[in-house]
């Protein structure tokens, strides 16, 4: 009989009834009387001067009532506090083809779009930087004129253990390079955002955002009015995956026009529009150098990430450094140096995507390790159970590692796959490929760094027995309300429909700094289970006098108060919290969370890579491969996820398969690309996103290593299950047709294009892949020279054989 009431049962959500009737009110389904709609006008040039911008015969349109520039709005802005290089709207300078430029709010939409080509713009044509390779050597063109060198955004440069020695002692190295193609996070919702400026001088938003606590920030910076005046409401998101975690132009855009015209005003985004919001996944370029012994212990790891970023910073600081601090968390590496370099481009800004900076080199690096398993004739799950990183540990950079599965993960797939009997035994066309991975529970630090609570949690006891719990997340339709509502209850005795969760209201709820970096679960968690056992202690005191029984005694369970010798013996959870209040006065408890010292290194740049834990997964793909077309079809995906404890096994499992689908569009048709600074498919007609019909079956298996610090356990679910898809599909296809894509996605031109099928040329290739910098444009040797100075000078300046510090 498991020892929880509501923790491990396959409950609803506790939300699941009002999205399923159509209740649920989206951020597009708000109608507030006189309200205005907006529109946005968008740059059209990827990289001009903005000589004159004029809006007078707009405001004239029949309908227009207001119009704002980036001239009301100059401040600089941003996610990160150390790199706010963006303005609400344009000011002086476009940097990407539908960058905002001005705003219009009208009385109906219609009127607002139809004004939009009355603004007269006249630009002054720049030249400008689409490739990773140009961004490293034009001086003579600056994107920001803040770059010290070239268009470079951020460089990063981190040495841990003897790598010359550990290269000396490997029996076998292996240097490959990668591509990982640019993509989008493509939400069925867009985004959308509606502001109200009252009469008592507060504004109010109500937005489709992952963090109301950061743009609640950003508003008060922005619009120069107070936070105490200033309320934010994250409405509930259809869909977000990362793409709705910046502060965007529509928002401040709807708040300015709310604070000029005395209306509530709406923006919702067309989707054209969100392809150019975008902050997906970055395009990354890497070079991963690995040093082996016989038996395939590593001895080094030397890893490289260009990193191309679109237009602005994002949270770019934190994805460069995030390409390269997770490496070490699944597998021992004694020496470990990490290159990253993130430069700007005239392209929409690049930001956070489901599994954030570290889906790109995991599948960088489980496809080189899948090499390196042929190469010295290993069978690739039993190899990587062999190099481990152990739990209880710490990585070569000073990671702390507490609960991990990976080890249980890789045994659960032998059992459900058989991958060992079938991997290399397939006939031709047919490959069955592994991968492994982790990801953290919520990063160690805040983005602005301080002594604060990572998230606050505020419970009410009311004398009917009903419980509101109040958290400043965000439900993106992850479940986090389902975790509050589930943590509670179980804490309390009480079951989840009985628990009311405010979530997302700046006003209502503590902070939470937001639904972002698998934190949730993990940080609001335990917020929330501090705040309902500070509320327990009073219940079962008072129960305990009622019965007359040990306070020590007496469990919480479906509703009642009772006595663990003799069940009989209750009290219900209303009559107890009745007796409480009688005693201690009314019921409210607050909880926090925040992560313990200690988790990381103390070096410059080590705030990024600590986590209070790990999760870890791995993935068996097995596909089908058409010789003649070149059609690929992934036949099932089977993911094993250690999650700690599963707090919901459903929701847990909705998480893994959510993230193996996406995963699975990725690196098969997935790609943001760029004509002339143009979106080549700004439309889910021409973007292309596996159907219902296209995906795999998937299997979701569940291991539980149960995380002493978590929440009752748990860790998180929501990303990492995505990382091993993608390198377990390549594997899978080299299994399948002795081809290596060190590129994604894998398209059907491409595998025709290695059968040497492709226009008759009837040349095989064994590898489909980038060689190193460099696409016709740029000298590629003479950008890798220019970084591999810079490693060195940074070298020289190291004292007595320490690592040295990352750049500011």
């Amino acid at each position: 009989m498991s020892e929880f009431s509501v923790i491990g049962r396959r409950l609803p959500k506790v939300n699941a009834w009002a999205h399923l009737t159509g209740q649920a009110r989206y951020a597009d389904d708000l109608f507030l009387p006189r309200m205005l709609y907006g529109r946005l006008l968008r740059a059209t040039r990827p990289h001009a001067r903005i000589r004159r911008l004029d809006v007078t015969r707009a405001l004239a349109h029949p309908g227009v009532v207001a119009i704002v520039t980036g001239a009301d709005m100059p401040e600089k802005m941003g996610i990160m506090p150390s790199t706010q290089d963006e303005t609400a709207l344009a000011v002086d300078k476009v940097r990407y083809v539908g960058e905002p430029v001005a705003a219009i709010a009208a009385t109906d939409e219609d009127a607002a779009f139809d004004a939009l080509s009355l603004i007269d713009v006249d630009y002054e044509d720049l030249e400008p930087i689409f490739t990773i390779e140009e961004a490293l050597e034009r001086e003579d063109v600056k994107i920001h004129d803040t770059s010290k060198r070239a268009n470079v955004f951020k460089e990063v440069h981190l040495s841990f253990g003897d790598l010359e020695a550990g290269f000396a002692a490997a029996d076998h190295v292996r240097d490959d390079w990668f591509f990982f193609e640019g993509n989008t996070h493509a939400p069925i919702e867009t985004h959308s955002a509606v502001a109200s400026y009252g009469a008592d001088d507060k504004l109010t938003l109500w937005t489709a955002t992952q963090v109301p606590h950061y743009l609640h920030r950003e508003l008060e910076k922005v619009l120069g009015l107070p936070r105490s005046r200033i309320r934010v409401v994250a409405t509930p998101n259809g869909g977000a995956f990362g793409g709705k975690s910046d502060p965007f132009a529509h928002e401040f855009a709807a708040a300015l026009l709310s604070l000029r015209t005395g209306r509530p005003v709406k923006f919702t985004l067309d989707r054209e529009e969100v392809f150019y919001a975008h902050r997906g996944r970055h395009p990354v370029k890497m070079r991963i150098r690995t040093g082996v012994k016989k038996d395939g212990e590593i001895t080094a790891v030397h890893y490289q990430s260009f990193l191309d970023g679109g237009a602005y910073a994002s949270y770019g600081i934190a994805t460069t450094y995030y390409t390269g601090a997770l490496l070490t968390v699944t597998y021992r590496i004694p020496a470990y140096k990490f290159d990253g370099v993130r430069v700007y481009t005239n392209k929409p800004p690049c930001g956070p995507k489901r599994g954030h900076g570290t889906t790109q080199p995991r599948y960088g690096f489980e496809c080189q390790l899948d090499k390196i398993a042929v190469d010295l004739g290993l069978d690739p799950l039993e190899y990587r159970k062999r190099i481990l990183q152990p739990p209880n540990s710490r990585t070569v950079n000073e990671l702390r590692i507490t609960s991990m599965g990976l080890g249980e993960c890789l045994d659960a797939l032998q059992r459900a796959t058989k991958f060992s009997e079938k991997h290399g035994q397939l006939p031709r066309g047919k490959g069955i490929g592994i991968a492994g991975s982790a990801y953290i529970s919520g990063a160690g630090l805040p983005i602005y760094w301080n002594e604060m609570p990572h998230s606050g949690a505020e419970i009410r006891i009311d004398r009917g027995g009903g419980v509101t719990v109040m958290c400043g997340t965000s439900e993106i339709g992850q479940g986090s309300d389902m975790v509050l509502a589930s943590v509670t209850a179980e804490a309390l005795g009480v079951l989840p429909e009985d628990v009311h969760v405010v979530s997302g209201d700046t006003s209502l709820a503590p902070v939470d700094l937001g639904s972002y970096s698998s934190r949730v679960t993990f940080m609001a968690g335990n917020a929330t289970k501090d705040a309902a056992m500070k509320l327990r202690a009073l219940v079962v005191e008072a129960a305990a006098e009622k019965l007359g029984v040990p306070a020590e005694r007496l469990l919480t369970a479906y509703r009642r108060v009772y006595d663990h010798d003799d069940p009989s013996k209750f009290v219900t959870f209303t009559d107890a919290a009745v007796l409480a209040e009688s005693r201690h006065g009314t019921l409210v408890a607050a909880g926090s969370y925040k992560p313990p010292k200690g988790i990381g290194g103390t070096f410059k740049g080590a705030g990024v890579g600590p986590s209070p834990a790990y999760s870890y997964q791995a993935t068996v793909a097995e596909v089908s491969v058409d010789v003649e077309t070149g059609t690929l079809t992934v036949d099932k995906l089977t993911t094993a996820h250690d999650c700690g404890r599963a707090l919901n096994p459903a929701n847990v499992e909705g998480q893994v398969e959510g993230s193996a689908y996406m995963g699975y569009g990725e690196i098969v048709v997935e790609e943001q690309v760029f004509r002339g600074g143009l979106h080549k498919k700004p439309s889910l007609l021409d973007y292309k996103l596996p159907t219902s019909l296209d995906t795999p079956a998937l299997e979701a298996i569940v291991v539980e290593s149960v995380d002493a610090e978590g929440p009752f356990g748990a860790k998180e679910a929501g990303e990492g299950p995505l990382n091993p898809v993608i390198p377990a599909i390549a594997n899978a296809v080299y299994d399948a047709i002795g081809v290596r894509f060190d590129e994604t996605p894998i398209t059907a031109e491409k595998i025709l294009d290695a059968l040497g099928l492709r226009d008759n040329r009837r040349v095989t290739k064994d590898r489909i892949g980038p060689d190193g910098l460099g696409d016709g444009k740029a000298d590629p040797k003479r950008a890798l020279r220019r970084l591999g100075a810079t490693t060195d000078a940074r070298e020289r300046k190291t004292v007595g054989g320490l690592r040295p510090p990352a750049p500011d």
